[in-house]
């Protein structure tokens, strides 16, 4: 049996290929081409997890597993702060398989995970996570500071948001964080705006979705993350971004900008959540819920369609779009 579930995954993961431009500084790229015959793809967005299924991480990943299977999921975008408090403190720390592979156990779930790192995952050996030590645990795990996913009909762009955080520099308290492969601080920024950039200038995608761990737009606690403000949201309005995902916050918001088609998605509510702050800012608040859950995201060639879930699997909110009209 444990063969034939290794053989499973291993036809799965097939169709995931790394393509890495020789001698370039652009981002690394993954090939995850649609299986649908209608060449759909659909994903589940999930951030802030690692509690070894405590404060009801086991029930939002129950929900995962069903949501999964009734969507036919091709991958999981984690938004990042994978382990709590301080990330792992090596490729051998027992909370990678308390905290994940024996979470997410649904047939459903077994599909790429395509992950980035939060704050809390640079608290501990940053570098342990991009590990392939990992991937050889359990090959769902797919680790990266900043990559795309080309899914055809969407390219997802995923964005190492904690160094932009001058705090995490300046105000660290009695936090360590792992800036190995990443300081000088303004050097690496800017390298990942540039490489950013001009990935989505190259983009042919119908959708073009952004991931980062922290915020642009909140209304909960951490509020909009200023530095991202400033140097990231200009790069996404320029190129016609479509959807920015991210966590950091414990709940679930979507966000409409004011003066873009850019839409503002948080799936924070891996875990621990419930943080009783709601602080409006200038853009749109569609919805928002202070507790646990995820979001699933359908994408065809002429429309896209998400929803935020409970830990008892109810649609709390759902939105959809179709390119040049909202329906």
């Amino acid at each position: 049996m444990a063969a034939l579930k290794k053989a499973a995954l291993l036809a799965v993961f097939l169709v995931v290929a790394v393509v890495v431009p020789p001698a370039t500084a652009e981002l690394p790229r993954l090939e995850h081409p649609p299986t649908k015959a209608d060449g759909s793809v659909t994903v589940l967005a999930v951030g802030d997890w690692g509690r070894r299924g405590q404060f009801n991480q086991s029930l939002v990943a129950k929900q995962m597993g069903i949501i999964g299977e009734k969507m036919d999921i091709d991958f999981v975008v984690n938004v990042g702060d994978n382990f709590y408090k301080n990330g792992l403190t090596g490729v051998d720390d027992k909370a990678f398989e308390e905290s994940f592979t024996n979470i997410y156990t649904a047939k459903s779930l077994q599909k790429p995970w395509y992950t980035i790192l939060g704050n809390h995952d640079y608290r501990g050996d940053a570098l342990a996570q991009l590990s392939p030590v990992l991937r050889n645990l359990d090959s769902r795990w797919i680790c990266m500071k900043s990559f795309v996913v080309n899914a055809e009909v969407a390219e997802f762009f995923f964005v190492d948001t904690t160094p932009f955080v001058l705090k995490y520099w300046n105000e660290p308290k009695n936090d360590t964080y792992d800036w190995r492969g990443v300081a000088p601080r303004e050097t690496y920024i800017a390298n990942v705006l540039k490489d950013l950039n001009a990935a989505l200038k190259q983009s042919k995608a119908t959708w073009k979705i952004v991931v980062g761990h922290h915020a642009i737009r909140s209304v909960s606690e951490h509020g909009d993350t200023q530095e991202l403000v400033r140097q990231l949201l200009p790069i996404l309005k320029a190129n016609e971004v479509d959807l920015y995902i991210n966590g950091h916050d414990h709940c679930l918001e979507h966000i409409s900008s004011r003066d873009s088609p850019l839409q503002y998605l948080t799936s924070g509510g891996g875990s621990k959540a419930w943080r009783g702050i709601l602080t409006p800012n200038t853009d749109k608040l569609e919805f928002f819920y202070d507790g646990q859950g995820f979001m699933s995201l359908r994408l065809t060639n002429t429309e896209a369609h998400l929803a935020f879930y409970d830990v008892d699997g109810n649609v709390l909110h759902s939105w959809g779009l179709s390119k040049g009209a909202y329906y």
